[in-house]
């Protein structure tokens, strides 16, 4: 049994679990936005993390890492539950093609696994929907939880994207108006990344680390992704 995941996030420089085979490469139609709550990874209910997902935009092109889990069934098992209690604000798993680098009209996979989340701030709770860059930068910048605060996780995501060689400039505009809110705080600007370089009334409640049922993929129209 074999299967891929895409990762766009986090998952780009620390997967986490045990895989075979990794490349580096993209998702058609698709890009990052930072509109998904994080709250029990680097935020709280409280004060909500900001972390990336994707939104569905015709001819767009995000870039990441995909991973092969193959072995056996209790292999697959362990790394897919593993990524679902992960991956546990992500209300949804759907399937894409992705391309190697340096391919263009083959897919090179078709099938893999992306976490996706509803675009809905009814239906989703965890939907935090779009909102200034500045606005986003002050979460950022503030929020932290278990795994650590927010704003290392987009300063670790546009090195990620620098070392892979496919900078995303939403997220180094981001990451440097993260910067100056640090620096206009006085909490001091972290070291930079190899780059060229309103949470109050987003309250929440949770968690929900129960892992999904594996494996229940769905279509995603015009939806959202991954990652924290």
């Amino acid at each position: 049994m074999v299967f891929w995941v895409f990762g766009y996030g986090s998952l780009v420089w620390n997967p986490g679990f045990d895989y075979d085979d990794k490349m580096i490469g993209y998702i058609k139609n698709y890009r990052r936005v930072f509109d998904l709550a994080c709250i029990d990874h680097r935020g709280t209910p409280e004060d909500p993390a900001r972390t990336c997902t994707l939104e569905y935009k015709e001819g767009a092109v995000c870039w990441g890492a995909v991973y092969c889990v193959k072995g056996g069934e209790e292999k697959e098992r362990l790394a897919m539950a593993y990524l679902e209690n992960r991956e546990c604000e992500y209300d949804q798993k759907t399937t894409v093609e992705f391309f190697k680098e340096g391919e263009t009209s083959e897919a090179t996979l078709s099938g893999v696994i992306v976490f996706t989340s509803t675009p809905d701030k009814e239906s989703n709770k965890y939907y935090l929907g779009p909102a200034p860059l500045e606005d986003m930068a002050k979460q950022i910048a503030t929020a932290t939880g278990p795994c650590g605060n927010n704003r290392d996780y987009i300063f670790l995501l546009e090195k990620a994207m620098f070392d892979i060689g496919h900078e995303d400039d939403m997220v180094i505009e981001l990451a440097n108006e993260v910067r100056k809110v640090l620096g206009n705080t006085g909490l001091g600007i972290p070291k930079e990344s190899n780059s060229n370089s309103n949470s109050s009334s987003n309250r929440l409640t949770g968690p929900s680390h129960k892992p999904k049922s594996p494996h229940k993929l769905l279509h995603l129209p015009e939806a959202i992704a991954m990652d924290t």
